[in-house]
């Protein structure tokens, strides 16, 4: 089993989440802690009234809600639900949140059992639940007294304890008619809004669009634009705009401008331990590899779990890179990782300016007395593609993902460490009085 524990500033947007998955058919309330009548008895407004009137009780706690999942393995579907509901109580107790309000969601939405729980941190005296190293301390040694207890699958026998969370973006990629829009839109936003750390509206899309979706304002002189809105669109395989677009106040979850903004400001620090993950992995491939095409660095780090993004203009020309990486769920335009991260220098530390350069001055060569030049045939040799390109990527990817695998799996104490291979040489200072002749 596999614990999961996460905070938020709104009970209502976690509530409204898993009451979402209910309406769509692909989860229910299986039951609750510390409520006056049984779940079959409450609408929405009963179960998050309790939650809001306990939370009244101190409101310099902002980060007043808690989502926990237990994740179980795949092997044990036939989990029931009373057994299920034994085992929520249990770890709510073996926590410290026994005498918490809680509310218990199973979800069918995975290859895996799982189930959902919603509570929170003020108690019903007003105090505020430390929740500092829970997850290290009680909510590890609730997991393995409760695997031993039921019977459970040891989260230690996974390689990674990753297997069995949600993936991330398992929503299939939205094709326009298939089915209803705004239903299509909301099964990837549910994905995507909750999980993903993105700092802005252009990072956020570098997810949506590989589920063909994206978040838009319109153009700067739009009503729309001018208003703060924000709509939400389908896209086609090309990534042009189709069908009608829907408001973001028009869903469930409100997924607006507003919360989008609240939501760069808390991704922002929550991003940052991960940022090493992603530089290691490119600075391996670039130190240890020959001259590459940007489109030949995605294809060898995509095994790691990274995604480049990148944004062209209409003549095709590369100005921007962004990182997707979907192990850790976090977003970064090229700029954030850095200088040596940004569109331009990955053009540069792949080689790709320098040959664009050799190729134009063997072009003006042409030009020049209009024939064919004598041109040295290791020259000629640079300049060609290999026929077996292809070939080559591939074995590339195979030698480099055991180096990326050791890099991505320490952690970086320095934000601002670049190889030494990577560095600029120095140049020796003149001393004052010292001559050119000396």
């Amino acid at each position: 089993m596999v614990a999961i524990i996460k905070t938020g500033h709104s009970i209502n947007r976690i509530l409204s989440y898993n009451e979402n998955k209910v309406q769509q058919g692909v989860a229910e309330c299986i039951g609750a802690g510390n409520y006056p009548v049984d779940i079959e008895k409450m609408a929405f407004a009963m179960k998050l009234n309790r939650f809001i009137k306990q939370a009244d009780l101190n409101e310099n706690v902002k980060r007043n809600s808690v989502h926990i999942s237990l994740n179980f393995d795949v092997t044990e579907k036939g989990i029931s639900k009373e057994k299920l509901m034994e085992i929520a109580d249990t770890y709510m107790a073996k926590i410290g949140f026994k005498e918490q309000p809680y509310l218990v969601y199973q979800h069918h939405d995975a290859g895996h059992p799982h189930i959902h729980i919603i509570s929170l941190k003020v108690r019903d005296d007003g105090s505020r639940i430390d929740m500092q190293n829970i997850g290290r301390n009680q909510s590890e040694k609730a997991r393995k007294e409760i695997e031993t207890t039921y019977g459970l699958v040891p989260a230690e026998k996974h390689k990674r304890e990753k297997e069995l969370v949600v993936k991330p973006v398992d929503a299939n990629k939205v094709e326009y008619g298939r089915i209803e829009t705004k239903r299509a839109i909301t099964n990837v936003l549910d994905k995507v809004l909750q999980n993903y750390k993105y700092t802005s509206l252009p990072e956020l899309n570098a997810v949506l669009q590989q589920c063909n979706v994206a978040a838009d304002r319109g153009n700067e002189n739009s009503r729309i634009f001018q208003n703060r809105g924000l709509v939400y669109r389908i896209l086609d395989q090309g990534g042009n705009k189709v069908g009608v677009p829907i408001k973001a106040s028009d869903f469930y979850s409100h997924p607006t401008l507003k919360f989008l903004e609240e939501r760069f400001i808390e991704n922002e620090k929550a991003r940052i331990p991960h940022k090493s993950r992603v530089k290691n992995v490119i600075d391996i491939v670039l130190l240890d590899s020959k001259k590459m095409s940007i489109q030949e660095l995605a294809k060898i780090i995509e095994p790691s779990g990274i995604n480049l993004v990148l944004r062209q203009n209409a003549e095709g020309l590369l100005y921007g890179i962004t990182y997707v990486d979907h192990q850790t769920q976090c977003v970064f335009n090229g700029s954030a990782l850095g200088k040596s991260y940004s569109a331009k220098a990955i053009q540069e530390r792949c080689g790709l300016y320098e040959f664009e350069n050799q190729k134009t001055n063997v072009s003006k060569i042409k030009k020049s007395d209009g024939t064919n030049p004598q041109v040295n045939p290791k020259t000629v040799s640079d300049l060609s593609v290999e026929s077996g390109s292809k070939t080559n990527i591939a074995v590339e990817s195979t030698n480099v993902v055991e180096k990326i695998i050791n890099a991505i799996t320490q952690t970086e104490h320095d934000s601002s460490y670049l190889p030494n291979q990577l560095k600029g040489k120095r140049r020796k200072k003149r001393r004052k009085g010292q001559s050119d002749n000396q």
